[in-house]
């Protein structure tokens, strides 16, 4: 018999997946009343027929459907590997009240699993901070999925604190580490402490090791705007305290918002100039804006690797 402990986590990790599930079926639901119709679980499943190779893969249902000629995909023809990179540094505990940044990547991390199971993709997570805390293997299995919602659910009841990010040396060992050309995703609020010109320089020679070794990279920039982005806060003296250091200050936010957002907005400039250049898409993930969008941007970056 499983201890308390072991059933309170199945529970949990069926939550998980019922939640990624939930997720994933409402928004292939949503792409058939949209111009996405062309992607579906389908998608998935079959590839576009080519003149001239053997017929005795066509799915004539789907023909009848659809009026295209698709072949049914095996696993064995499906050579897609995407990898998933979640920071859990602790600027992601942010904020404190609802679903912080942490847990909607979560969310969205073991839905975009969901779906890579359901498309026979082979599959494998990262969790950094400082320095890559755990890697496993990218495979396509149910058990490795299930090993996978174990470790997302271990981040989610674990957050850590006053733990900082490197961002830049983690892709650079992320880029080394796996060798077979791969789909990136950056789940990251993409923060660190003193962004100096220095480490911006570092995290862009880093983002061009990953297209250097052929990797194709997605970045979900996980953020709440209202206060993180925006500095929407009340018109009265204020105690910050920084997630990562633990420092402390009091200020009239009124007094500090213009250089708050115009420093945010260079960086965030630099970033999006620095990622147009290196062909990597870079992603608004507002936590307010659920999970669909997210979805899309992986359907489209996959269907231009396949």
């Amino acid at each position: 018999m499983p201890s308390l402990r072991e059933e309170q986590q199945i529970r949990q990790l069926d939550n998980l997946e019922l939640l990624a599930r939930q997720v994933v079926e409402g928004f292939i639901t949503g792409l058939h009343q949209s111009p996405f119709h062309g992607f579906s679980v389908e998608f998935a499943q079959h590839r576009l027929y080519n003149n001239g190779e053997s017929v005795k893969n066509i799915d004539w249902k789907l023909y009848a459907r659809t009026d295209k000629l698709f072949v049914k995909q095996f696993e064995e023809e499906t050579n897609l590997r995407c990898y998933l990179l979640l920071d859990t540094s602790s600027s992601m505990n942010f904020p404190d009240k609802g679903v912080n940044k942490l847990q909607f990547s979560i969310y969205a991390a073991a839905s975009l699993m969901y779906l890579f199971k359901s498309q026979r993709d082979a599959f494998g997570l990262c969790l950094f901070s400082e320095k890559i805390d755990w890697i496993s293997q990218a495979k396509s299995t149910a058990s490795h999925l299930f090993h996978l919602y174990t470790e997302l659910e271990r981040s989610y009841s674990q957050p850590r604190q006053t733990t900082k990010t490197n961002i830049a040396e983690v892709l650079h060992h992320v880029a080394e580490e796996i060798h077979k050309r791969s789909m990136i995703i950056i789940f990251s609020d993409m923060l660190e402490n003193n962004a100096s010109e220095e480490k911006l320089q570092a995290l862009f020679a880093a983002i061009q090791h990953l297209k250097y070794n052929k990797h194709e990279v997605i970045i979900f920039n996980v953020n709440e705007r209202g206060k993180e982005v925006n500095f929407d806060f009340d018109n009265r003296p204020h105690h910050f305290i920084d997630i990562e250091s633990g420092e402390e200050i009091k200020v009239h936010p009124g007094k500090i918002r213009e250089v708050y957002q115009s420093g945010l907005g260079n960086y965030r400039h630099q970033l999006e100039l620095k990622c147009a250049q290196y062909h990597i898409d870079l992603v608004d993930a507002n936590i307010d804006e659920g999970y669909n969008h997210l979805l899309k941007s992986y359907l489209v970056k996959r269907n231009s690797m396949i």
